[in-house]
Order: C-alpha cells, then structure tokens, then sequence
C-alpha cells in the first residue's frame, strides 16, 4: 500500500449513535463514510460472506477478523475505482472497524487515525431502546431480539472497547451520546475543526 488513508474512528457501543452521525458526516465534502455493519448487513444471502455474517450476527458475535478486513478493503477499493472516495483529498469515517485490538494492528499499514469520537452511553437500557426502535424503522433482524442486543453489549466490553487504549489520550473525544442528535454533532464538529 503506497499511501495510508487519514482517518477518523466513530466509535462506541451498540446504539451510541455512530451510524446517525456518520450519515451526516458522509454528506459533507471530502469525507467518506464506511459503516461496517451496513456493508456486511447489503451482503447477499446467498454470498458465502453473507452467510457468515448472519451467523455470527444472530447470536451478537464479531465476525472474524480476516474476513472483516477483506470485505473493507474490497469496498474501500471500489469507492475509489467508482470515484466517491479520493484518498489523496479525503477523510475516512470508520463506523465499526478497526473492532478489536488486533484489528488495530492489522490496519495500522493501511489507516493513519487523526482523531478517535468516543460516543459514550452510561446507560444500557437507552441503548437497548434506541437499537429496537431502530430494528423496527430499518427491518434490521440481526436488532431484534434483546437477549441478542445484551449479548452484543457483552462483546463490546471484552472486544472493542479496549481499542481505545490503542490510541493516545490525546487522540481519543470522548462526547454524551445522550444528548439529541444535533447536539452531538456539534460536538463532533468542534473537534473537527481543531484537526489539522
């Protein structure tokens, strides 16, 4: 890989909000929006890759690594060769990758992260009620059950959580989630800004 991608991580628990502000985010001139959960959930059934993703989401498991990073380089690759993504002018916005510690490593070669936003959420069950009402609007089965959404918390706090111990205090912004949608995305902006 010849040049490493600037990048900024959305990052937080199941229901925080990343993929609200990612959309939002993606909209604005140079910035590029990947959601790993949308890409895996627009896989075909009949695709082994879909396959798998169903099998690990229904019971609230990561899918695995290596074939986590495949489906991202594949679409990172087709977002420039379809000319929406121009690495050398702009932005990745990471929504649900890296996912673990080893993913961290594994991407150091290809991502170079400016900034980590922490969308924080002390309240579970808040959590839990935006990702039902979300099952709902957007027909999303891997959110439909609770015992499942639980499960994916759990995951969350063994698996991913510690990635942000991967990055310097400095790099990391942490903002309340459980403000409206508005007001996080002005605190978004505000870190934004203060990037060079």
């Amino acid at each position: 890989m010849s040049m490493k991608y600037r990048s900024i991580l959305l990052f937080g628990a199941p229901g925080s909000g990343k993929g609200t502000q990612g959309r939002i985010l993606g909209q604005v001139p140079n910035f590029y929006y990947f959601s790993c959960g949308d890409v895996f959930r627009n896989l075909r059934p009949e695709d082994p890759l879909g396959r798998k993703f169903v099998e690990y989401s229904s019971r609230g498991a990561l899918v695995p690594d290596d074939l986590t990073l495949e489906v991202w380089r594949r679409h990172i690759q087709a977002g420039i060769l379809a000319g929406k993504f121009h690495p050398e002018h702009d932005t990745l916005l990471l929504d649900g990758i890296p996912r673990n510690v080893r993913q961290v490593e594994l991407m150091d070669e290809a991502i170079d992260v400016r900034a980590v936003l922490h969308l924080a959420c002390g309240d579970n069950d808040k959590m839990v009620a935006r990702i039902q009402r979300r099952a709902l609007v957007e027909n999303r089965l891997d959110d439909a059950r609770v015992e499942v959404i639980r499960q994916r918390f759990v995951t969350y706090e063994a698996e991913t959580r510690p990635v942000l111990n991967k990055f310097a205090p400095s790099m990391v912004h942490e903002m309340d989630s459980t403000q409206s949608p508005v007001a996080v995305l002005s605190d978004i902006l505000q870190v934004l800004r203060g990037l060079s």
